[in-house]
């Protein structure tokens, strides 16, 4: 089967309705109808002709959710829980629509019910690898690595070897060991002959994440090129890579990078950070777009895209006391490292004393989270690294 990514889906945001200054102004390119669109046509067809029958339903959320996390275009998830919507009124007790339906609660980041219903799928499925493998990338989002790692060790008997060391590898990297962690899945991957190019993709891009935080860059930089190379990139693989050559400095290559991948707010917000040091760049538009699409996610009180939005105002509109009230908030939801990371620096920037921060510094150091690029950030708290 084709696993889905583990990655919280990167996605945009609208705001209110937008006039164009310019009758000529491009506001939207649709895509071509290629063959996305046909094999979509092929799958609403089947579901026409069985409107009684779930698995061509299944078939289609999936690929629904599939497009919307590789195009990073909010539209797909929507037709997704549209197609499985007949079943979900019904309340229908099948784990592969509770799965599902889990599948996008996560990517609104509404954990706690996606969990629950993740519970209720296992309950029925003991072996469904794929809500595992979901169960154990929110639960690493939330910090809880030990739990996460027990939901990955059912897929040493349930999904194929390197799915399963991929799951595991990321979140034992997050407690110390770093090294240990980017040996084993280097030997997973190297064993990995028949994986699929996104199963090859998701490890490459895990590697590159696990190489950067152990301070190899090289490495990271070779792993997130192989990555880009195995498949048609993710937002998540985009965003990540982009964040990479951010801190190189290297800022026309995220333009060259993110430049077509505008609807989603973390590629934009990554696309305006670079532009900020190019000439003739559109960084001002740019803003003003995401200023008006992170207003339009506070109105529908969506708080999916608090730690860009932190970014956002910190590095954007210089506003460090707000940055930093929006990182805290995030810090309730999500413990990654790049939020641990936007926290620090907005409260560094908005003169914020040491125990400010504690939390973050002590669940840093409680899991032994070791990053090269948060060690600059824990020392001018006074710590000492993790």
């Amino acid at each position: 089967m084709g696993w889905m990514v583990l990655t919280v889906a990167l996605q945009p945001c609208w705001a209110d309705a937008f006039v164009p200054a310019d009758a000529g102004q491009v506001i939207e390119t649709l895509p071509a109808r290629g063959s996305h669109w046909l094999e979509l046509r092929g799958l609403r067809q089947q579901v026409a002709a069985q409107p009684q029958a779930l698995p061509p339903v299944l078939q289609l959320a999936r690929r629904y959710i599939e497009l919307g996390r590789v195009e990073a275009d909010p539209r797909y998830f929507g037709y997704a829980e549209a197609a499985l919507q007949p079943w979900l009124a019904r309340q229908v007790a099948d784990p592969e629509v509770l799965m599902l339906q889990a599948t996008l609660l996560q990517n609104r980041h509404e954990f706690a019910p996606a969990l629950a219903l993740l519970e209720r799928a296992l309950a029925l499925r003991p072996r469904l690898a794929q809500a595992w493998l979901t169960r154990a990338a929110i639960l690493e989002v939330q910090g809880d690595y030990a739990a996460a790692g027990r939901s990955c060790l059912p897929l040493a008997k349930t999904a194929a070897p390197l799915v399963s060391a991929v799951c595991i590898d990321s979140v034992i990297s997050l407690t110390g060991q770093g090294d240990a962690a980017y040996r084993q899945l280097q030997q997973a991957l190297a064993n990995a002959d028949e994986a699929s190019a996104t199963d090859r993709q998701w490890a490459f891009t895990t590697l590159a994440e696990i190489a950067e935080r152990n301070g190899d860059l090289a490495a990271a930089e070779r792993h997130y090129r192989q990555a880009l190379a195995s498949a048609e990139a993710n937002g998540y693989l985009l965003a990540a890579y982009a964040d990479f050559l951010l801190d190189r400095q290297r800022y026309a290559e995220v333009v060259e990078l993110l430049a077509e991948h505008t609807r989603a707010d973390p590629l934009l917000l990554r696309l305006a950070l670079a532009e900020r040091y190019l000439p003739q760049a559109d960084v001002a538009a740019h803003t003003d777009a995401l200023q008006a699409r992170f207003a339009a996610l506070r109105m529908r009180g969506d708080s999916r895209h608090q730690a860009d939005e932190a970014r956002f105002l910190l590095h954007l509109r210089n506003q460090a006391g707000a940055a930093f009230e929006l990182a805290q908030a995030n810090w309730q939801i999500q413990r990654e490292p790049r939020d641990a990371r936007i926290l620090l620096e907005a409260a560094l920037a908005a003169g914020q004393a040491g125990p400010a921060v504690a939390p973050v510094l002590d669940f840093l150091e409680r899991a032994g989270l070791q990053d090269s690029r948060l060690q600059p950030l824990i020392v001018k708290f006074g710590g000492e690294g993790v």
